[in-house]
């Protein structure tokens, strides 16, 4: 898979007194006042973000208004990186490839929005309970634990503010318990105005920038031509979607297995000759991400995502073409 490709793949009200008091003992409800959250409230803040002895800072601004809902985030350290969202678009801008990626947002969103709208069945794969409450970015927070149910997912720690449910704190651990990574909100102000200044893109593009439409064409899951032999427990193919991610822009088949919180992602390539040396096969991670590559019946397969090792190398084992 090209470096294109494992870029984008890394590049998507206040409740009432009476909500509130009814989401507190129960944790499924806070999940879903943590999803609603993070897309229907306005907020900036500034947020950390974790992985190993790696750190990244970015600033975030979040506004809902009649025209619907539009963000900005960029990254202040390291390279640049700037994301830009109009309700179902996403711009993500490296200035320093000068390049800018146009894609529709998918059902996992960035943080604070880690959650997705549909969250009823995360309860069969993962014990769902509540913790302490206690302090992040100066706020009442309440801990919500979602522990796997098997060894094909890692556990997950959120923090929610307690007055409207924002996501403050998310982490996710392995299954001693250590952190594999973590988002934290440093400062953060919820609710009100957000000027206008904090959601225009900083980067001014020029002639020489490269636009890179990775859209892709949707198409019924079953029709992707490409089946898991042995279905992964817990997980099952949300959308199938054809993008020109691959070498020379060809087209690369991208499909997405979730469970509802986790999710892989599956790219399958056409190759020129079956028989040529492609480095990189075999299992890597870079940071909190496990990738697995295979050829397969004159294919590359990539399946990346942020699940344990065994997952993604089962998922890739099992692709195949099914016999027509």
């Amino acid at each position: 898979m090209t470096r294109l490709a494992v870029v984008w793949a890394l590049c998507a009200s206040f409740f009432s007194p009476f909500a509130a008091a009814q989401a507190s003992s129960d944790p499924l409800s806070w999940l879903g006042r943590i999803a609603t959250a993070g897309q229907r409230l306005n907020y900036t803040g500034t947020f950390i973000y974790q992985s190993g002895r790696n750190f990244e800072t970015s600033r975030i601004a979040h506004m809902v208004d009649a025209s619907g809902e539009r963000e900005r985030l960029e990254v202040l350290d390291g390279s640049p990186r700037e994301v830009i969202r109009a309700n179902n678009e996403v711009r993500c801008v490296l200035p320093d490839q000068k390049t800018v990626i146009i894609d529709r947002s998918g059902g996992r969103r960035a943080f604070p929005a880690r959650l997705p709208t549909s969250f009823a069945g995360l309860a069969e794969n993962y014990r769902v309970s509540l913790g302490e409450v206690s302090r992040v970015a100066g706020l009442d927070s309440q801990l919500i634990v979602l522990a796997p149910r098997d060894d094909l997912r890692y556990g997950h720690q959120l923090w929610a503010d307690v007055a409207t449910g924002l996501l403050l704190k998310a982490r996710m651990v392995d299954e001693a318990g250590e952190i594999i990574e973590q988002f934290t909100f440093s400062n953060v102000t919820i609710g009100g105005e957000i000027d206008a200044e904090a959601l225009k893109p900083r980067y001014v593009k020029g002639d020489d920038w490269r636009i890179v439409n990775a859209h892709g064409n949707a198409m019924a899951v079953e029709d992707s031509g490409w089946a898991l032999t042995m279905p992964l427990p817990g997980y099952a193919l949300k959308s199938a979607v054809r993008r020109p991610l691959g070498r020379d822009q060809r087209d690369v088949l991208h499909l997405v297995y979730s469970d509802g919180l986790a999710a892989m992602s599956v790219f399958i390539e056409a190759v020129d000759d079956p028989q040529d040396d492609y480095s990189g096969l075999g299992a890597l991670a870079t940071g909190a991400i496990n990738i697995y590559k295979r050829t397969v019946d004159g294919h590359l397969i990539t399946v990346l995502g942020e699940v344990p090792m065994r997952a993604v190398q089962r998922v890739g084992d099992g692709m195949e073409r099914p016999a027509r």
